[in-house]
């Protein structure tokens, strides 16, 4: 699967974040707590230097446990500030608050001694396209006048909101990078949707994912869909799948592009249950 995706606007993007990086105090990356490496894009380190800044894992309900402990622990590890949220459903919110005022606190102080008393914090958030970033936008707003979608690529401009916690937020479209070199960077990228659909074979994507889940998530696909696991090809897999759902067509044979599309669907929302896709590379 060879994709190389880097849309004009991204190039913008990027031009965009140096530009305002010194409007901001503090940074919140949000990335996809079932892939962190994948869904960090590797020059926002060289953009943003020492600017503060917050890892932000997102969607940490749809990941393991298991995984979120271990990423936060690993940041850690490294002196990376991190906040597990799910923003959709405003969880982990008040953490990132009180990690935002602890980073940003001698910043806050040098601006109070110059007479200027409860300046709003000023922050910029970044992430690959479909990572959350309106939504989170919109929990800590606390409105839904962001406009979000399940396809990446929505955002388009870069926008301040402000909220009633004494925060000013800078929002910017979701940046990727020129290429993928690991090949399983661009898979997770497509198994979480930060990559369209519409230039993937949706039918691979789907059997790679059914690969990846019965190797780590076994019980996982056998409690969502009824089928038995053990000593079965990912192909095998696939198709009880198909089976069970009922994707059949004339002569009973599978409905390839169904099933795959069911499959992709239900690992986006969550509905084979709580699934991280990789771990730290120490």
């Amino acid at each position: 699967m060879n994709i190389n995706w880097y849309p004009g606007h991204m190039k913008k993007t990027r031009e965009s974040i140096l530009k305002n990086l010194p409007l901001v105090d503090i940074v919140f990356e949000l990335i996809d707590a079932r892939i962190p490496y994948s869904s960090r894009n590797p020059i926002i380190d060289e953009i943003l230097g020492e600017k503060p800044r917050i890892i932000v894992l997102n969607k940490s309900d749809l990941a393991s446990e298991s995984g979120n402990k271990i990423w936060e622990e690993y940041f850690n590890r490294i002196n990376k500030a991190t906040a597990l949220i799910d923003a959709l459903n405003s969880k982990g919110i008040e953490q990132l608050m009180k990690l935002s005022l602890k980073l940003t606190e001698q910043k806050r102080e040098a601006y109070e001694r110059r007479g200027v008393i409860n300046r709003p914090i000023r922050a910029m958030i970044l992430g690959i396209p479909n990572v959350g970033k309106s939504t989170l936008i919109n929990s800590l707003s606390k409105r839904k006048g962001t406009k979000t979608g399940n396809k990446p690529g929505v955002t388009r401009s870069n926008q301040w909101i402000r909220t009633k916690d004494g925060l000013e937020l800078l929002d910017t479209p979701g940046i990727l990078w020129p290429k993928f070199e690991d090949k399983d960077v661009g898979l997770n990228l497509a198994f979480t949707g930060a990559i369209k659909d519409e230039i993937l074979d949706t039918e691979t994507l789907a059997l790679k994912l059914v690969e990846r889940i019965s190797a780590s998530f076994p019980n996982n696909l056998k409690d969502r869909y009824g089928i038995e696991i053990e000593g079965k090809t990912s192909l095998k897999i696939m198709e009880d799948i198909g089976i069970s759902r009922g994707c059949l067509i004339k002569g009973g044979n599978i409905d390839y592009t169904k099933t795959s599309n069911i499959i992709l669907d239900e690992f986006r929302k969550g509905q084979i249950g709580k699934i991280t896709l990789e771990f730290p590379r120490e």
